[in-house]
């Protein structure tokens, strides 16, 4: 079956490779998403064990719709039986762009009348709608007059691993934070400290990785309510999921001068499973001393979109490259934010620049080598 696989900006190559390992083929590389073919197998397996993809649809309808009437028409010859019976619950997932729909809800609606009206006609009774917890949800997407209506196959998106019950105000996703571990490059082996942790999901997402634990193996999926679900088929897969399970004694450091923040973190971390491999700890960065000689930093300091965030920020982005110059030499740092202005402040030279999104936030996730003395002796001592 061909399905495609959504992700956020920037990381469709980190997903191209997840999928070929994952047993996906016939790859094709869309925006912010990735079309393959999969049996049933692959699909449960990238469900359970991607961490970078969003969400999994099985496209079912393509067309092209001139106006309202246009789409509704179009809809209802659509054989909706081969998805739904009177007796399941059902929701529409939209989105919308271009001038012929501007309201993503409004055209939900206008399918949602399609479906309904179809099965009044042919069977006298209708299935009815369920937002929260549906047997079937289907994905709507309009682009213009480009209509595509596909199963969603995954239900809440991937990034709900189940762990983060609990947030500060500015959470970043699971899947940008598990893409940004990829994106640095971190071995698994090299100590890793992420100094502005919030609710903790870098350095869960890191001990995560270091110790194999596919992200979906404490969740459900859309397709577990599909007529071809086969749960012994789920069940073998989850199990070889969790054999891949595996030990790390790897030094993961999550530091928050919030106590609050580090609860948080903690609480999220017990239920990861990873709470023994972190160590939480009550830091300003400002104060703070390196974890080791040598280490993997991943910094999402604030960006200052926040109304209440009084604060200076380049005075902030002064002071934490300040403390990185002289505190963290031989060290390997990362940070991402969507305040250019600010993270010019820094006064570090970036060797990789990334674009990346976080939410609707444009970012840069840029990466600094630290060493001991000026650069330009750095520079002259590479040379030799």
């Amino acid at each position: 079956m061909k399905l495609i696989a959504k992700t956020l900006f920037g990381l469709e190559t980190l997903l191209e490779q997840e999928l070929k390992e994952l047993g996906a083929s016939k790859i094709n590389v869309l925006n912010r998403a990735i079309e393959f073919e999969s049996d049933l197998e692959t699909l449960y397996r990238i469900a359970i064990e991607s961490r970078v993809a969003l969400r999994v649809l099985l496209p079912f309808a393509n067309y092209k719709a001139r106006g309202e009437d246009d789409f509704y028409k179009k809809a209802q010859r659509i054989d909706w039986s081969q998805y739904l019976t009177n007796d399941k619950t059902f929701a529409i997932n939209s989105t919308t762009h271009g001038e012929q729909f501007t309201h993503s809800q409004y055209a939900g609606l206008k399918l949602k009348d399609a479906i309904v009206d179809q099965f009044r006609e042919k069977t006298g009774a209708r299935p009815s709608v369920n937002t929260s917890s549906p047997d079937v949800l289907i994905n709507l997407h309009i682009s213009n007059i480009e209509v595509s209506i596909s199963l969603d196959a995954t239900g809440e998106p991937l990034n709900k691993r189940g762990y983060r019950m609990e947030t500060n105000e500015a959470p970043i996703n699971e899947i940008l934070a598990a893409a940004m571990i990829q994106l640095s490059g971190w071995d698994d082996i090299t100590p890793f400290l992420d100094p502005m942790t919030g609710s903790g999901t870098i350095a869960i997402e890191a001990a995560m990785k270091a110790r194999n634990i596919a992200p979906g193996l404490n969740r459900t999926f859309a397709f577990q309510k599909w007529s071809d679900y086969d749960p012994q088929l789920f069940e073998k897969v989850k199990a070889e999921a969790q054999a891949k399970v595996t030990t790390s004694d790897v030094e993961i450091v999550a530091r928050d001068f919030n106590m609050g923040c580090l609860g948080i973190a903690r609480r999220n971390a017990v239920r990861a499973g990873v709470e023994d491999m972190i160590i939480f700890d009550c830091v300003d960065f400002m104060k703070s001393d390196p974890i080791a000689d040598s280490a993997m930093i991943i910094m999402n300091p604030p960006y200052g979109e926040r109304l209440d965030e009084k604060i200076d920020l380049g005075q902030l982005y002064h002071d934490i490259g300040f403390r990185l110059k002289h505190s963290y030499p031989t060290h390997k740092v990362w940070v991402i934010t969507s305040n250019l202005d600010a993270m010019k402040r820094l006064g570090l030279k970036p060797d990789t620049r990334v674009k990346l999104y976080n939410g609707s936030l444009e970012c840069r996730f840029n990466e600094y080598t630290l060493f001991k003395g000026k650069r330009i002796d750095q520079l002259k001592n590479a040379e030799n």
